[in-house]
């Protein structure tokens, strides 16, 4: 019974708290692209669709399409909408999923 709750619990208790710090790293990073998109109304580095917003773009699908509970972050919602809009997007970066 030591060894179970001593060496067998610790293996994977550290995998959960390592999830939750990265969980909460990347809402911070998320809440800096939103600070960006509230800044340009509407992509990455302003008002037209760059090379930017491929890599970023691909990152939100990421965030968006993981199973946790997300922050509201609506310019970073709006500019997912947006990107959701382009059909290359919707072909390779959301993989054809609606």
């Amino acid at each position: 019974m030591d060894w179970q709750i001593t060496e067998l619990n610790n293996a994977w208790r550290h995998a959960f708290m390592a999830l939750a710090q990265g969980e909460a790293g990347w809402h911070q990073q998320m809440g800096i692209l939103d600070t960006q998109l509230q800044r340009t109304g509407a992509y990455a580095a302003g008002a037209a669709f760059t090379l930017a917003d491929i890599v970023l773009g691909l990152s939100t699908q990421h965030w968006m399409a993981t199973p946790m509970v997300r922050p509201p972050l609506p310019a970073v919602a709006a500019y997912y909408e947006r990107l959701s809009a382009r059909p290359g997007f919707l072909q390779h970066g959301r993989n054809g999923i609606p």
